[in-house]
């Protein structure tokens, strides 16, 4: 479902009882399209999400953390200057419209009362946040300008009015006539505001089995949301149980937790690739012309095959040189190594029958030498290509703090131009924590997320008595488990947390290497995140999401 006007109805709702009289205490701008303002409300910090992306747009009250940019946007300093200790007076949407009006009541330098209205606009790729004086109706700025060229109904530029949407000629459903008889999911889009195609098919199909009571019935429900996501065919998240809808229900005990947990992985791969663009990218040609390389090579290893009958050329040529004159382009001369027909034998016309037998001896000794090199290049090639598709393996199990981390590991190969601040090269920057879970027993478990991490974690952070995992054979995270002795179920879960964060995530029965970080050693002038041991035992698991999601929450003892 899309967060359709029945949704922002109901949302609207529950963030009127939580926030509404809460104070701004903190402004953030983690990602381009997205802010969190942190509210304060009967002693509670709530982060609430608004969000103008193109396809998750959407407000909430938000329990995943997001880190904050080193340098802040124009955007963030003008919300701000404006917002910051405002007191939110009224959450209002529009109609059952998609859009959000935040009145925020705040001061000015001179100490006069000013009237700010913080406007969410949930549109799909026209979604917006703009921030507007009430006192003048001017915009005083938005998260996207929005050039008149770009937009010949309103100009959204800082300085201008705002005018809001183009209104359509469309009935708000929840003070509407209720339809007569039965009708068709688009006749009631057309008809009705703010419906999107599963909502509408889901009022279609109460009218025309329930009639009005059915359409009564829905929105009484969805004044009193029970926040579900449907697992079918597809993945839907609705205020309410659409009857419509067939799969399996998961209910929330709230509207912003059930959209963290349905958003919270496809938002967080989204950032991974719009901060790690430029990465994929690199790696990408990287992989391709190892890949290409490759090729080369075995098609190079497979020609030295032939070295021998170059040899044989050669010596037959030696053995009857006395047969052979200047000039032939071929000649036909028996073969002593074999008992088959004679061996037919191309010849340079330029060349003295001397120089033609050279010649094959030294396409010979050319290819003989030319397999330990190309052997050699093949280890070194495939070495450098493993490392690559290890590292794009990382960044699509990485979560947006972790994409730093992997540049670095890339800037400090060659791979990436390092940044520089002035003449001066940049400051290196601090390496993101490994993630933390906890298994069943309360027992910390760490997750490296990157090479550079795995490095830090294994090496200099965990203790020799502690047990290192990894998924065997393939690229993958490091895991350490805080314990010297773990239960056998603290161990199954460790391993659980290998095997998904590895190439091998989508797989079953995962083999997953486990043994005391003390036997744990790093070659001299090894690649990041390579180590070697001896000793390990292994145990085989199956990657499960909903254990690993658990794995994140400390339990209760």
């Amino acid at each position: 479902m899309s967060f359709d006007g029945i949704f922002t109805h109901a949302m609207a709702q529950e963030l009127n009882t939580a926030i509404v009289g809460a104070r701004v205490q903190k402004i953030q701008q983690p990602y381009p399209n997205e802010i969190v303002l942190t509210m304060r409300k009967n002693r509670k910090n709530l982060p609430v999400l608004l969000s103008a992306h193109p396809q998750y747009a959407r407000v909430q009250i938000t329990d995943i953390p997001f880190a904050n940019p080193d340098v802040p946007s124009k955007f963030t300093m003008t919300l701000r200057k404006y917002l910051a200790a405002a007191s939110l007076e009224r959450l209002v949407q529009v109609d059952n419209d998609r859009v959000l009006h935040l009145d925020f009541a705040t001061r000015d330098e001179l100490g006069d009362a000013l009237s700010l209205r913080l406007v969410v606009e949930i549109m799909g790729r026209h979604s917006n946040i703009t921030l507007v004086n009430l006192n003048n109706g001017k915009i005083l700025d938005l998260i996207r300008h929005v050039p008149a060229d770009q937009n010949r109904y309103r100009l959204l530029m800082p300085g201008a009015t705002y005018v809001n949407p183009p209104a359509q000629d469309k009935q708000n459903p929840f003070t509407a006539p209720v339809p007569d008889g039965s009708v068709a999911a688009s006749d009631l889009q057309q008809q009705f505001q703010g419906l999107a195609k599963d909502s509408a098919t889901e009022l279609a199909n109460r009218l025309a089995t329930s009639g009005s009571a059915g359409w009564h019935a829905f929105f009484a429900a969805v004044d009193q949301p029970d926040a579900t996501i449907t697992s079918g065919d597809s993945v839907s998240f609705t205020a309410v149980p659409y009857q419509s809808l067939a799969g399996e229900q998961q209910h929330y005990p709230t509207l912003s937790a059930m959209l963290d947990a349905f958003y919270a992985q496809k938002a967080e791969r989204d950032r991974v690739q719009q901060q790690g663009y430029q990465l994929i990218r690199v790696l990408k040609n990287e992989i391709d012309k190892d890949k290409k390389k490759q090729v080369k090579l075995d098609q190079t290893l497979k020609a030295s095959e032939k070295a021998d009958d170059y040899r044989i050329k050669g010596e037959v040529l030696t053995t009857y040189l006395s047969q052979v004159t200047r000039g032939m382009t071929t000649i036909t001369l028996p073969n002593f190594y074999a008992d088959e027909a004679p061996l037919t034998i191309s010849l340079s016309n330029q060349l003295s029958p001397s120089q033609n037998a050279q010649k094959y001896f030294a396409k010979y000794q050319k290819l003989r030498n030319s397999v330990a090199y190309v052997h050699e290049q093949t280890a070194k090639n495939q070495a450098e290509l493993d490392y690559l598709e290890g590292i794009a393996a990382q960044i699509e199990l990485a979560n947006p703090k972790d994409i730093e981390d992997i540049r670095l590991e890339l800037q400090d190969a060659g791979y990436l131009k390092k940044q520089k601040q002035g003449k001066k090269p940049a400051k290196r920057p601090k390496l993101a924590k490994p993630d933390h879970f906890f298994a069943s027993d309360g027992t910390s478990i760490f997750v490296g997320k990157n090479n550079l991490q795995n490095d830090q974690l294994t090496l200099k952070t965990a203790k020799k008595t502690d047990i290192w995992l990894h998924a065997k054979d393939v690229p993958g995270s490091h895991v350490i488990i805080d314990s010297a002795a773990p239960s056998d179920k603290t161990l199954t879960e460790a391993a659980m947390l290998a095997a998904y964060f590895s190439k091998n995530r989508n797989g079953a029965n995962v083999p997953v290497d486990y043994i005391e970080v003390k036997k744990i050693r790093k070659p001299n002038g090894a690649k990041p995140g390579f180590v070697v041991y001896e000793g390990q035992q292994t145990i085989n698991v199956t990657p499960e999401l909903a254990v690993v999601e658990r794995l994140r929450h400390q339990p209760t003892m």
